[in-house]
């Protein structure tokens, strides 16, 4: 029998403490232990019940969710999934609170909208198991602090420090896409900032999230970062040392137009399971560019981006997977490696220097 997660739900509404038990309790691997009302009280649950993992509600009394949640990764780190409001103000919050060291977010609204129920139990759960699983916990736990390994191409034993070759491209890549989901936040505060100011081509980004946090996502990265990091607008121009996020819920495409690569913004098409998608975002950037480009796949669920990564290795382009050890969930990088189209695989530590040594920059 596989072992029971042991969950601790704090929220100061008694009905979202006992919407959330019951979502997560309808899996008989997933057992509710304890629930606290606000932080103060959550903290002293999880001091009790030693939880696997925790939800947490951002706005609260007594102790707010982001304040406990300082305290609980100061003294007894431990995956924590935020609950958080569908506002600017709440957009805010929750990458805040990424920043601070949770894992990832389900947003609140959405938690109790029966027409919704079915989908939000499945992903609720699917991110709870996954991120249990995840083999990689104690590293992002203690902050993905930096790896002993280096750059390796897949399936090579890695060699003594400082003799790693890096597998670089035949053709000089025209831009940088990047796919990514699930602890993409905190991947991407660990890697934006360390680009170098002069990075000579585009990068444009699909991270899945709800609108308004992409936004918020995308200010805290420019706040931090040497290159400009914004939300993506339609008509805006692809250009070097610029960082384009796909705003959340819609698809972000590409068109040519007298010789540069313009941003497209549009609900379609709409049978793709993400909104934003990086399949289509990949696939139209190897239409557009009609040069080679580079692919980033990160952590994330699933095998978004796989599709679009196929396109770009036909093409002539590279292909740069994170590495499982730093991944918080193995999904979308390790489709892309057991597929063979990875050119190399990076722990998430060794990704801004892999970038700069292919584009020539420091």
């Amino acid at each position: 029998m596989p072992k029971t997660i042991n969950v601790v739900v704090i929220d100061d509404s008694a009905f979202m403490r006992k919407s959330i038990s019951m979502m997560l309790e309808s899996d008989p691997e997933i057992k509710v232990v304890a629930t606290g009302r606000d932080g103060k009280d959550g903290i002293d649950k999880i001091r009790e019940f030693r939880p696997d993992i925790v939800t947490l509600d951002i706005e609260m009394p007594v102790m707010d969710g982001l304040t406990a949640l300082g305290q609980i990764m100061k003294e007894m780190p431990l995956p924590v999934l935020m609950i958080s409001s569908l506002t600017s103000e709440g957009a805010k919050a929750t990458i805040d609170a990424l920043s601070l060291g949770a894992v990832d977010f389900i947003p609140k609204e959405l938690s109790y909208v029966s027409l919704d129920i079915v989908k939000i139990r499945e992903d609720l759960i699917s991110k709870v198991k996954q991120i249990v699983q995840s083999r990689s916990l104690l590293f992002r736990l203690q902050r993905i602090k930096a790896a002993s390994s280096h750059v390796q191409s897949p399936g090579h034993t890695p060699s003594a420090p400082g003799n790693r070759v890096l597998k670089m491209p035949e053709r000089s890549p025209k831009a940088v896409v990047v796919g990514i989901s699930t602890g993409g936040p905190f991947a991407l505060l660990q890697t934006l900032p360390k680009i170098p100011e002069r990075f000579p081509v585009s990068i444009a980004i699909v991270q899945h999230m709800p609108p308004k946090f992409t936004r918020s996502m995308a200010e805290r990265l420019n706040s931090l970062s040497k290159i400009e990091v914004r939300e993506a607008e339609e008509g805006d121009t692809m250009e070097p040392g610029v960082a384009l996020v796909a705003p959340g819920g819609k698809h972000m495409s590409f068109t040519r137009s007298n010789g540069s690569v313009k941003i497209r913004i549009s609900d379609e098409p709409k049978g793709t399971l993400y909104h934003p998608s990086a399949d289509v975002m990949m696939k139209s950037a190897v239409e557009a560019f009609g040069a080679p480009i580079l692919g980033l796949i990160m952590t994330g669920m699933g095998k978004d981006g796989l599709e679009g990564l196929k396109e770009i290795k036909k093409k002539g382009g590279y292909v740069v997977a994170q590495d499982e050890a730093s991944c918080v969930v193995y999904g979308m990088p390790k489709a892309a490696v057991d597929e063979g189209i990875a050119d190399v695989v990076c722990p998430l530590t060794e990704i801004p220097s892999a970038l700069s040594k292919i584009f020539g920059v420091q």
